[in-house]
């Protein structure tokens, strides 16, 4: 199977952030969709790994932020590129605010956001899927949503040709993170936790 037909799905691209006893946490998610309208429930579907997976079955709230085709690729550095569990992602960042329900969106470098209450849970291996209730919600521009094929074409940056050592050379579509020789089946990409279908073959 040819992968790269999957990255023809009409993904958006979001900010996810829950908050646990005083804490706030966000990630980067590409699958979020509306899954009814009566009533108003959306999905969201996050891997396992990231902390705010863990806060969201915790607290069993989140918010989702809408990024839009404006947004720098430093949002994607902070809230992407790098973990909870070992940095803290709102340090220094004042471009939030929050919703009625205590959790934190970004107002800025986006369309919308949704507040939303976990209805149920799917387990799906590496990742759980939360459906849940929308209970806010508000536009914040009435720029462009931003798609995943809008970010890899215009928002991230293209990488540098890595220097020939011999051994074959892997990018990860991702994030750009490369990798040096072979990759082993259950691979994952040390920086946005991506599995080897999304690695490809540079040299």
């Amino acid at each position: 199977m040819d992968n790269k037909a999957m990255y023809k799905i009409g993904y958006g691209l979001y900010v996810l952030s829950a908050r646990v006893n005083g804490a706030d946490n966000a990630c980067i998610i590409n699958t979020a969709i509306q899954v009814t309208s009566a009533p108003n429930r959306i999905s969201v579907t996050v891997n396992k790994q990231n902390k705010t997976h863990d806060m969201i079955v915790d607290s069993g709230k989140f918010n989702i932020s809408m990024l839009s085709e404006s947004a720098d690729f430093a949002v994607f550095e902070r809230f992407g590129f790098q973990s909870g569990a070992n940095a803290d992602k709102l340090a220094d960042y004042s471009n939030v605010a929050r919703s009625e329900n205590g959790i934190i969106y970004l107002p800025q470098s986006t369309t919308a956001f949704l507040s939303a209450t976990v209805f149920s849970a799917v387990d799906l291996g590496t990742h759980t899927m939360f459906i849940a209730n929308v209970t806010d919600g508000a536009l914040t521009s009435d720029a462009n949503s931003l798609t995943y094929d809008y970010y890899q074409k215009n928002i991230k940056p293209k990488p540098a040709k890595p220097v020939s050592s011999g051994k074959p050379v892997y990018r990860c579509r991702i994030c750009g993170y490369v990798h040096e020789g072979e990759l082993p089946p259950d691979f994952v990409c040390p920086v946005c936790k991506h599995g080897v279908s999304d690695f490809e073959k540079i040299s």
